[in-house]
Parts: structure tokens; C-alpha cells; sequence
């Protein structure tokens, strides 16, 4: 079989923007922070308390019938999005897709939540283990519910590689579609680690930030946390052509590498080979992209790491191609960060808009590139490159196209 051509017919997205992705693009655009202060339990004594929390999900609300003790939280979210992106990509919910729709879930922790609500019963003897915390708190969760609510028969799993779970969940469902193995996946990532636990474990690392999280800018001093979902549809494009769907944008290319070095510090040559080998895949040479959408945690190393990774890629065109950081807005997801910043991606393209990096106060010399501080630009956007680099060495970058 031919290869294929994939692309995005649906959206859908619950952050700290509120519900929806129109509403996650809107504040990606204006530059309205979704970080606010979290009440955490204060057995925990948390240093850290500002996060990018996600609103409350009354799963009942949206699956009439279903026994809420089956979903955690994170699959929450990811169910709700994926709900919006599928009436988004104009398909009916009612009728079961079968089997030739994959669901493919990109997640760092997973259910996080159960698993500490797990933990926290045994070590306190306060309460017995609830008896669904198998089910709920797997890491597949997400997938097999997604799978049960639209009759999906198709290839049901999740991909679990930190930062890079989402993005990579989506390169690989871009590439089953083109192999043919499924005519349109569901791709979904999601994250909720705003917990008493989750907070503590990321501020015993010390890369959290005490007030704002700056990327590329000198003084930054770290990231904040965030939790949310995101759901990308993507399908073979006769399917969607043949059905009428309108086409939002198109998947163009794929590029992965592991640094195999050091399980926190970032490596240049992975960054840059995982950047070169989704231009490849595209068909694509580096001039053809008009706008990069960083990984950009706020970090030290980060930020001049892949600095210097975007210089190596595009050379002379380092200083007036526009590259920008969202994670100030919506919160560092975690696995869930690649899925967010594709339907930011997405909407960047559509609209002719390159969104800002908020909290800029000063440039690095260590970041010698275009960031986009603190307002957005409008400009025509053919092609956009989107990276995820991981804790593990894990990297993941995908790029966008123009649909129609």
C-alpha cells in the first residue's frame, strides 16, 4: 500500500484555560496564565503552591449511566476532550467506530492520583484499599475507556515516556494510519499529577519555580506544573475527504531519538537528530517552517539546550524565526504536554497567529533565539514544528501543515 496522507479533522482539550480548545487557544494567544495557587493538604507542607489546575470533571455529567469510580481523574480529562475532538472532527458518537479506529493514549504517570490515594490508605490504615484501583489506576486506563465509550475495536494502548509520551503517541498513530493499519486514530494525552505527593516529589527536585515560569529568558528559574488533556483525530485523508469532514490540518512528519546519556540533563545531539529526522519524514527542508512551538520548560538547560538544537537546524534563520514557549500558560503537562501543543499548533496555523512566551523579562545569550516575548504576532504559518524533549533522553517532534 501507498503511504498515506494523515490529517487532523478534530480537537478537543481540558487545561487550566477551562473546557475546551478554543478556550486553551484563546489564552494561548492572549497570554492569560492559567497558573494560579493550589490548596494542597498541609500534612504535606508543599513550598511550591501555584500550579496550572485543570477544572473539576463530574465524568457522570457526560457518561450518564457510568460508575465514576472507575475513572481517575486523568482519564477524566482525557475522556472529556476526547468527547469535543470527536463532535469536532463531525463524527456521529452514537455509532461505534470498530475496527478500523485506533486509540492511542500518551500519559508520563498515569492515574496518579489513585495510585497515591493507594498508598496513602495502606500507610495510614485510615481506610481499606478501594477494590477498583487496579482498573482505575493502570496506565491503559485512559485508551480502554476512550476505546468503550466509541465503540473502537481497533489497536487500544498507551505509550509512557515522560515529556514525550503524547507527542510520540500521536507519531505513531500518524504512522499506522499511513501504513494503513487503521483509517483514524484518537489520540489522546493526558496528565494529573496537581496532587499533595506529586507536588512534593517535583519540588524535592528543585526544578519548580517559586513565582513564574520564564522560558528563554534570563533569571528563569524553573517550571510549574500543570494537569490536563488534549485529543487529536486523525485519518487517512480519502476517509475524511469521502465523509466530508473538514480538514483542520495535516500531520506531515515524525522524528524520535533517545540521547542515551543522563536521565535529566538534555543532550543537544538528541534534541537536534529527533528535529532533523521529523523534517525528513515531512519531506521537508528547514526553510519551509515558519514557526517552532518549543518544548521550553523554563529550565536552565533546558531552554539553551534546545537553543542551541533549533540554531543547529536552522542555521541563519535562528534569529528571526519565531519560537515559543506555551508552558507559562497552560502549565508544564508532563505527558500531556506534546497533545496540548499540537492543538495549540493546529490553531496557530489555522489562524496566522504565533503565540507569545509570557514572562519574558530579559534576553539570555544563551537563547539566541526569535521567543516571541510577551505578545503574539500575526503572520501567515505554511508549516510549524512542535518539540517534546524528556526526562530518560527521550525526544519527540512532530510537524504540522496548512489542511485545506
Amino acid at each position: 500500500m501507498a503511504r498515506r496522507n494523515v490529517v487532523v479533522t478534530g480537537l478537543g482539550a481540558v487545561t487550566a484555560a477551562g473546557l475546551g480548545a478554543e478556550a486553551l487557544w484563546s489564552a494561548a494567544w492572549q497570554g492569560s496564565s492559567g497558573v494560579r495557587q493550589v490548596a494542597l493538604n498541609e500534612e504535606y507542607r508543599p513550598l511550591i503552591r501555584h500550579a496550572a489546575q485543570a477544572p473539576d470533571i463530574d465524568i457522570t455529567a457526560y457518561l450518564p449511566g457510568r460508575k465514576a469510580a472507575f475513572f481517575d481523574r486523568a482519564a477524566s480529562l482525557a475522556i472529556v476532550s476526547a468527547l469535543e475532538a470527536v463532535k469536532d472532527a463531525g463524527l456521529d458518537i452514537e455509532t461505534p467506530m470498530g475496527s478500523r479506529t485506533a486509540v492511542v493514549v500518551g500519559t508520563g504517570i498515569g492515574n496518579f492520583a489513585t495510585l497515591e490515594n493507594g498508598v496513602t490508605a495502606l500507610a495510614t490504615h485510615t481506610r481499606r484499599l478501594d477494590p477498583l484501583t487496579v482498573p482505575r489506576g493502570m496506565i491503559s486506563a485512559a485508551a480502554s475507556h476512550i476505546g468503550m465509550v466509541f465503540g473502537c475495536t481497533g489497536p487500544t494502548f498507551a505509550i509512557s515516556s515522560a515529556c514525550a509520551s503524547s507527542a510520540q503517541a500521536l507519531g505513531i498513530a500518524m504512522q499506522m494510519v499511513r501504513a494503513g493499519m487503521c483509517d483514524r486514530a484518537i489520540v489522546a494525552g493526558c496528565e494529573a499529577m496537581v496532587t499533595p505527593a506529586g507536588m512534593k516529589a517535583w519540588e524535592a527536585m528543585r526544578v519548580l519555580s517559586p513565582d513564574l515560569c520564564r522560558p528563554f529568558s534570563k533569571g528563569r528559574n524553573g517550571l510549574l506544573l500543570g494537569e490536563g488533556a488534549a485529543v487529536v483525530v486523525l485519518e487517512d485523508e480519502e476517509t475524511a475527504r469521502n465523509r466530508g469532514a473538514r480538514i483542520r490540518a495535516r500531520l506531515l512528519g515524525y522524528g524520535t531519538t533517545s540521547d542515551a546519556k543522563d536521565m535529566l540533563r538534555p543532550d543537544l545531539d538528541g534534541a537536534a537528530e529527533a528535529m532533523a529526522a521529523a523534517l525528513d519524514d515531512a519531506g521537508l527542508r528547514a526553510d519551509a517552517v515558519d514557526y517552532v512551538n518549543a518544548h521550553g520548560t523554563g529550565t536552565a538547560l533546558n531552554d539553551s539546550t534546545e537553543s542551541d538544537a533549533v540554531a543547529r537546524i536552522f542555521g541563519p534563520r535562528t534569529a528571526s524565526l519565531p519560537v515559543s514557549s506555551t508552558k507559562p500558560i497552560h502549565g508544564h503537562t508532563l505527558g500531556a504536554a506534546g497533545a496540548i501543543e499540537a492543538v495549540i499548533t493546529v490553531r496557530a496555523i489555522e489562524d496566522g497567529r504565533v503565540p507569545p512566551t509570557i514572562n519574558h523579562m530579559q534576553a539570555d545569550p544563551l537563547c539566541p533565539i526569535d521567543c516571541v516575548p510577551n505578545v503574539g504576532r500575526e503572520q501567515p504559518i505554511r508549516h510549524a514544528m512542535t518539540n517534546s524533549f524528556a526526562f530518560g533522553g527521550i525526544n519527540a517532534v512532530l510537524i504540522f501543515g496548512r489542511g485545506e
